[in-house]
C-alpha cells in the first residue's frame, strides 16, 4: 500500500507542476493588459507604466511564474490587482461557501443514488428498474440552472420556506445550511442521476460474475450475494464518478452561485475574468486544479482499499 501511495503521490506532484505551467501560459497570453483595463483606454502611458511596475507586471513572465509558484508553496497567492487585498484571504472567504455547498450537494447525491442504483440492479427488467431509469434519465436531461429557478419559484416565492438567494454567513449555522439547501438540491439532482445509473450498471455486471454464482451455489440468496460480495466489488467505478463529481461541484457551480447570489469561488472567478484580475484567476484556477488532482489521488487510495489487487507490487 505504501509503494502504491508513493507512486500516486509522485504522479500528483508532476501533474500539479504541468498544470501550473499551462494555467500561467494560458492566462498570460489572453489579450488585454490589467493596468490598461484598470486605468481606461485614454490613460497616460506613463501612468500605465507606473501601475504595471506597482503590480509587478514589468518583469519577465519567467520571473512572474517563479514568484507565483514560490508564493503558493508558502501560502502566499499574491495580491489582487482590483481589490488590492491578499488573494489567499479572498479565496478562504469564498471557500466558506463553495466547499460546504459542494459537500452538501455530494452528500445528497450519494444518499439518493446509492439506494436507487441498488434497488434498480436488484430488480433488473422489472417495473421498479424501469421507473428508476426513467427518473434518472429525466434528472440527467433537466438543466440544473432551470431546475434551480423552479426551486426558487416554488419553495421561495410560493411557499416561502427558503430564501430566494444570498448567504447569511456561519454565525447562525442553521440559517446558513438553510440558505445552501436549494442550491445543493439543484446541484445534486443531475449528479445523483448519473451516479445511480453507474451504480446500477456496475452492480449488474458484478452480479453476472462467476464468484457471485459460486456464492449463490453455496446457499446465499440473491440479496445476500449482492450485499456481501457484489456491492464492494461494484464500488470502483462508482468511486471514480464520486471523485469527478466532487471536483465538478467545487469548480463548476458558477451558474448556480449566480442564480442564488452566493459569494463562492464561482462568482469570484467570473468577476476576476471580467476585471482582468490575472493573479486571482491564476490562483483560484490552480487551487481548483489542486483540489481535482488531490481528490483523484484520494480516489486512487480508495481503489486500493476496496480492491487489494491494486496494492500488489508487480
Amino acid at each position: 500500500m505504501g509503494f502504491y501511495a508513493l507512486k500516486r503521490l509522485i504522479s500528483l506532484a508532476v501533474s500539479l507542476l504541468v498544470a501550473s505551467l499551462v494555467i500561467f501560459l494560458v492566462v498570460e497570453v489572453a489579450p488585454g493588459d490589467p493596468a490598461s483595463y484598470m486605468l481606461g483606454i485614454n490613460a497616460d502611458p506613463g501612468t500605465v507604466a507606473n501601475l504595471r511596475a506597482e503590480l509587478g507586471l514589468d518583469v519577465s513572465r519567467a520571473e512572474r511564474y517563479l514568484d507565483w509558484v514560490g508564493g503558493m508553496l508558502t501560502g502566499d497567492f499574491g495580491t489582487s490587482y482590483t481589490y488590492r487585498t491578499p488573494v489567499a484571504g479572498m479565496v478562504a472567504e469564498r471557500l466558506r461557501v463553495s466547499l460546504p455547498l459542494a459537500l452538501y450537494a455530494l452528500g445528497l447525491a450519494v444518499l439518493l443514488a446509492f439506494p436507487a442504483g441498488i434497488y434498480a440492479a436488484a430488480r433488473r427488467g422489472r417495473a421498479g428498474d424501469m421507473g428508476v431509469m426513467a427518473a434518472t434519465q429525466l434528472g440527467v436531461a433537466i438543466p440544473n440552472f432551470w431546475f434551480a429557478m423552479l426551486l426558487v419559484l416554488f419553495f421561495s416565492l410560493t411557499l416561502g420556506w427558503f430564501g430566494a438567494g444570498g448567504f447569511p454567513g456561519w454565525d447562525d449555522p442553521l440559517q446558513a445550511i438553510k440558505a445552501l439547501t436549494l442550491p445543493a438540491v439543484a446541484l445534486a439532482l443531475p449528479q445523483a442521476a448519473i451516479l445511480a445509473r453507474v451504480m446500477r450498471s456496475s452492480l449488474i455486471d458484478i452480479l453476472g460474475e462467476d464468484f457471485i454464482r459460486t456464492a449463490r451455489a453455496k446457499g446465499l440468496s440473491r440479496r445476500q450475494a449482492l450485499w456481501r460480495h457484489g456491492l464492494r466489488n461494484a464500488l470502483i467505478p462508482v468511486l471514480t464518478i464520486i471523485g469527478l463529481q466532487f471536483s465538478f461541484l467545487l469548480a463548476g457551480a458558477i451558474i448556480i452561485e449566480q442564480v442564488f447570489f452566493l459569494p463562492g469561488l464561482g462568482r469570484l472567478i467570473f468577476q476576476a475574468i471580467t476585471q482582468r484580475d490575472l493573479i486571482v484567476v491564476e490562483s483560484v484556477v490552480m487551487l481548483l486544479v489542486f483540489a481535482v488532482i488531490t481528490v483523484n489521488f484520494l480516489t486512487d487510495l480508495a481503489y486500493a482499499a476496496v480492491d487489494p489487487r491494486l496494492r500488489v507490487r508487480r
